[in-house]
C-alpha cells in the first residue's frame, strides 16, 4: 500500500532527521519535506502564534494543510505539549502526536506518547549565576534556550540560544532594560535532542500500528480501541480495575477482535484487589 510512494512530513523544526530512517526502511516510502507551509502559523509553543485548536487537530490540520499546498496524498505530521504529567504528580511530561494520512486509501493512522523525559522548564532570573545554573539543569548547549521579558511576554524575546556568548550578551541586555529575565528550554524539536527522541520513540510506534493489519480486510492500523477493565483477584476472584483484554478494531471495515490477557497474567495480585486491600 506504501511502497514507493512519496511521503509528505509537514515540518519546519527538523523532525525528518528521525521519521525520515525509520518510514522509508519499514514502509518504502520516499520522504520528502513541505517547503510551502510553516506550521508555526498553527501555534508556537512561545505564544506568538496562540494554538487554536487541541493537539490532535492541529496535527490533522497540518497533514491536511500541507497536502493540499504540496498536492501530495500521503502525509505524516506531529505536535507536541508539555505541562504535568496525568498521573505523575510534580513531574513534567512530554505529550507527542505522530499521524498519517493517506487520502488515496481513505486512512488516519494515530500515535500517542507521553514521556517522562522532557527537560521541559522556566523560571526568572536577576543574576547571571542563577541563569548559568538554569543552563547546566536543561542540558545547554545541547539543548536550546529562550530568554524574554517575562513568561508571557512574546514582544521581547530570544530564541534557538546555543552557546554560553549570546546566552549571557542577552541575559545582559535583557537585565539592563528590565533588571532581570525569563529563561526556558527551547522546546523546538531542532533545539530539543531530548524531545526529538521521544518523536522517534513515536515514529516507531506509529510504524507498528501501521504494519498491524485487519485480519479480515488487511487494511494496515488495527489498533486498539477499547481496554477492559476487570481481571479477576487471585485470592477472592473479584473483579479488579487491572486489565482484563484489550479490544482492537478495524476503522475501515468495522471489524473487531479481543484479546484476553494482554499482561501474560490471568489474575491479579490481591494487593491491587479493592475487597482483599480496601
Amino acid at each position: 500500500m506504501f511502497e514507493g510512494r512519496t511521503l509528505l512530513i509537514a515540518t519546519k523544526h527538523q523532525k525528518e532527521k528521525v521519521i525520515t530512517p525509520i518510514f522509508e526502511k519499514e514502509l518504502g516510502v520516499k520522504c520528502i519535506v513541505s517547503q510551502q507551509f510553516d506550521t508555526d502559523v498553527l501555534g508556537t509553543f512561545t505564544g506568538e502564534v496562540e494554538r487554536k485548536k487541541d493537539p490532535l487537530s492541529t496535527v490533522k490540520e497540518k497533514c491536511r494543510t500541507a497536502m493540499n499546498l504540496e498536492n501530495c496524498d500521503l502525509a505524516i505530521a506531529s505536535e507536541g505539549s508539555f505541562g504535568a504529567h496525568p498521573s505523575v504528580f510534580f513531574a513534567s511530561a512530554d505529550e507527542e502526536f505522530l499521524v498519517l494520512l493517506d487520502e488515496k486509501n481513505k486512512l488516519e493512522i494515530i500515535a500517542r506518547e507521553v514521556s517522562l523525559e522532557t527537560n521541559f522548564a522556566g523560571t526568572e532570573v536577576f543574576s547571571e549565576k542563577e541563569l548559568l545554573d538554569f543552563a547546566v539543569k536543561a542540558g545547554f548547549p545541547q539543548h536550546g534556550l529562550i530568554i524574554r521579558k517575562g513568561i508571557q511576554d512574546s514582544n521581547h524575546i530570544v530564541k534557538g540560544i546555543t552557546d554560553e556568548t549570546t546566552l549571557l550578551d542577552t541575559f545582559e541586555e535583557f537585565q539592563k532594560l528590565f533588571g532581570k529575565a525569563f529563561v526556558e528550554t527551547d522546546m523546538r524539536a531542532m533545539y530539543n535532542p531530548t524531545r526529538m527522541r521521544v518523536i522517534e520513540k513515536t515514529a516507531k510506534k506509529l510504524v507498528e500500528k501501521i504494519k498491524n493489519v485487519c485480519p479480515d480486510c488487511q487494511m494496515p492500523g488495527f489498533d486498539i480501541t477499547k481496554v477492559v477493565k476487570g481481571l479477576p483477584c487471585g485470592q477472592c476472584g473479584f473483579h479488579t480495575k487491572s486489565t482484563l483484554s484489550y479490544v482492537y478494531s478495524c476503522k475501515k471495515c468495522d471489524f473487531e477482535k479481543e484479546e484476553k490477557y494482554p499482561n501474560q497474567k490471568k489474575h491479579e495480585d490481591p494487593m491491587y484487589c479493592d475487597f482483599c486491600n480496601p
